[in-house]
């Protein structure tokens, strides 16, 4: 029997958790943390009120989920993340700034869209800077690919936005064609326009942002909305 091996967008890295760090996230997950079983989740129950949901796939170190959560605080924050580095960053953000609207899932974000997350769910999803796969027999590993994309929208609202960031041009150029291909989706920038970040103030610049440019790396912005058939 020939067993079909399930492709990964990330490799789950091994990183050592500081003890400050760690006794952090020891103190913040029982309130933070989410764990998924089988069924949907609610997210509402979780977040204790009904708020606009924002969903960050892969938020890293919390570079951007952790400075929208304080600057939106009328808004709930999902951040998915399999890396137990930068969940505890976060678990020790939401700590030091008080914050109540921020909930993490430490999984595989593709399952826990399929299995666990009602559709229209969210007015927002965020991913920036996902792994680029750069070599040429890797690339599709990049999570941005056509079904992908359909299951975020999926999970979006009429009029919910996919903002993608990337420091790799060739990501940024295969993000632009499937997003431009996707059925039930419009660039809001215009037709394969990216977005200036650095004049809309889209997001806060990342780690990984900054080392792309001192590497000389550009950083691409693609912000596309969902729509209706009857709007399109």
């Amino acid at each position: 029997m020939i067993i079909k091996r399930e492709i990964k967008s990330f490799v789950k890295r091994q990183r050592r958790v500081t003890e400050r760090l760690q006794k952090a996230h020891d103190l913040a997950w029982p309130k933070f943390g989410v764990i998924v079983f089988d069924e949907k989740l609610n997210l509402n129950e979780i977040f204790n009120r009904n708020a606009e949901k924002i969903c960050e796939i892969g938020f890293g170190h919390g570079d951007t989920l952790l400075p929208m959560a304080i600057n939106n605080p009328d808004k709930d924050y999902l951040g998915i993340e399999v890396h137990e580095p930068g969940i505890a960053v976060v678990m020790m953000g939401t700590i030091e700034n008080n914050l109540s609207n921020i909930r993490v899932i430490q999984n595989d974000a593709v399952k826990i869209l399929q299995n666990n997350i009602p559709d229209h769910s969210f007015s927002r999803i965020h991913i920036y800077f996902p792994d680029p796969w750069p070599k040429k027999k890797h690339r599709k590993r990049r999570i941005i690919q056509p079904e992908f994309v359909q299951l975020l929208r999926q999970k979006l609202i009429d009029g919910g936005v996919i903002h993608c960031a990337t420091d790799w041009e060739d990501y940024a150029k295969h993000m632009m064609t499937v997003l431009s291909a996707a059925e039930g989706f419009k660039n809001a920038m215009g037709d394969h326009q990216f977005a200036d970040n650095e004049k809309l103030k889209l997001r806060a610049n990342t780690k990984f942002e900054k080392r792309g440019v001192k590497l000389g790396h550009g950083v691409w912005d693609l912000v596309f909305i969902t729509q209706s058939p009857e709007r399109q």
